[in-house]
């Protein structure tokens, strides 16, 4: 399937922690207490959450972001009485947050039968999960997460009643879909070779995937080829998860229907460049709580999140250096003012260091050894390794936790670093990620997806939105900000060859 970008380890939370997993407040305790094998793939439970007397103050904030989601909620108006979704069983892998919850609860008024993980081990409200859990919706996730637990959560977002799978996945980052995958592909060598290969990787997260498939296999060798032909398709919803797609498709690896939600105009020109505009600061400044104006910011990355994310420390009084590999996008950066640079030729002047590229060691040891002291560093990308963290904690910089998510790094010259939220997602490790109005743009367009994929039950391949849909999806949220759209003339409309009421792009049309 390529290459995969795993998110890196993290250090094991201590064996005492306990989490909730019924509503009478039984405890399982994880770490310490060994339970006995279960002929099931997962173990039988309601959820597993961090409080469910947080649910009280999760659903508070729900009341008050339904008001800023009106997509969600014209899609709730809209396809409530008819419930495309009855009858399908729908996973989704996506930050367990007080919007998300607010996409739970329409996939739900629209008929799905919804189990829900989290898609990174900081990005979890607690409130959220907990109210959620209230509604008797199974969800499992909790802020601090290990891999290991991580992973299970997943595996029990994918695990429906005797031991089913979804029809329908919603997935951020494509976690799921690589667990899927990867648990096929494992089924595929031990049928051919009668027995199971050897974990030969060193990456931390790839051992702990492997490991449980491998638990997974033997209580039984073929689940995932069992599950897989229910399974109608995945909705992605971001830009490393649909490369990981399209590189199956390239690979001719991908075993099911794929929607591209993140490249919808409504997604990736609005979460990507104006949540990240305004989540960025959030984090960085709750975390350090630092003042930003008149700081050097290297932005590594210009493209729609390293847009917003120059844009963001601009507007506080930064300086801002931007790095890119791309001579359009570093052209459009040059154009705005900023000055874009090599990152080894900055080291010496940044005081923050922000990656948003989707790839990986863009910042590596031997860079944040010459940074000057105290920088900060932090990642806004979806994965982790965009920041060399493995390479960084097995150094002999000595590691000291300020608070969680915020870290310190003393090198033997006694220069410091600080790392937030471990080096991944900033905006959600060290605050609650994007507001909920971009959110709506953003979630409205997976609603729309999946409703697509149960209707039209597409063959294999990846599929976009439609530009007239698309074009809903922003003339309801235009209403939500007092905006009036200028109508064509019938003239007009003919003029420049489109109909009145849309679409007025080309599919092709890159806003």
């Amino acid at each position: 399937m390529g290459e995969h970008r795993y998110k890196r380890s993290i250090k094991i939370l201590r064996g005492n922690m306990r989490l909730q997993t019924t509503e009478k407040n039984k405890l399982v305790k994880t770490g310490n207490k060994m339970k006995k094998q279960s002929k099931s793939i997962v173990e039988s439970l309601p959820f597993k959450i961090k409080d469910i007397k947080l649910a009280k103050l999760g659903r508070d904030k729900i009341d008050i972001s339904e008001k800023e989601m009106p997509g969600l909620m014209e899609l709730r108006r809209k396809y409530s009485k008819s419930k495309p979704l009855k009858g399908f069983r729908l996973t989704g892998s996506l930050h367990m947050t007080i919007e998300t919850a607010i996409l739970i609860e329409t996939l739900k008024d629209l008929g799905a039968d919804v189990r829900w993980a989290s898609c990174n081990i900081f990005s979890t409200q607690d409130e959220a999960a907990a109210a959620i859990a209230k509604t008797k919706t199974p969800v499992f996730a909790w802020k601090g997460e290990t891999l290991e637990e991580y992973w299970d959560c997943t595996l029990q977002a994918l695990t429906f009643k005797n031991d089913l799978g979804p029809n329908l996945i919603v997935d951020d980052g494509g976690d799921a879909t690589l667990l899927i995958h990867k648990g096929y592909e494992l089924e595929n060598y031990f049928n051919k070779y009668g027995k199971l290969p050897k974990i030969t990787t060193k990456v931390d997260e790839e051992v702990v995937i492997e490991k449980l498939l491998r638990k997974v296999h033997k209580k039984n060798s073929n689940h995932w080829h069992s599950i897989i032909p229910d399974i109608i398709g995945v909705s992605e919803e971001t830009t490393t998860g649909v490369a990981r797609l399209q590189q199956m498709v390239e690979d001719a690896s991908l075993l099911f229907p794929a929607f591209n939600v993140n490249d919808a105009a409504t997604k990736s020109k609005f979460d990507n460049l104006y949540g990240c505009r305004e989540s960025l600061a959030d984090g960085i400044k709750r975390s350090t709580e630092i003042m930003l104006a008149g700081k050097t910011v290297v932005v590594c990355g210009y493209g729609d999140v390293g847009k917003g994310s120059a844009q963001s420390m601009k507007s506080y009084g930064c300086k801002v250096i931007v790095t890119e590999i791309d001579p359009i996008c570093a052209l459009q950066a040059a154009m705005e003012g900023f000055e874009v640079r090599r990152l080894e030729d900055v080291l010496d002047r940044g005081n923050i260091f922000v990656t948003t590229t989707g790839n990986k060691d863009i910042i590596t040891l031997k860079h944040m050894k010459k940074m000057k002291d105290q920088a900060i560093v932090c990642n806004i990308g979806h994965f982790d390794n965009e920041i060399q963290v493995d390479a960084l904690n097995k150094s002999s910089a000595k590691r000291d936790q300020i608070k969680p998510q915020l870290d310190r790094y003393t090198f033997k010259n006694g220069k410091q670093i600080f790392l937030l939220a471990e080096g991944r997602l900033v905006n959600l490790g060290c605050a609650t990620g994007h507001a909920s109005f971009v959110m709506s743009t953003s979630f409205s367009n997976q609603v729309l997806a999946q409703v697509f994929l149960a209707k039209n039950k597409p063959k294999t391949g990846i599929y976009d939105l439609p530009r007239k849909l698309d074009e809903e999806v922003a003339r309801i949220h235009l209403k939500h900000l007092d905006a009036d759209l200028t109508k064509l003339t019938k003239k007009q409309a003919d003029y420049i060859g489109v109909k009145i009421n849309g679409p007025y792009k080309k599919d092709e049309y890159r806003y």
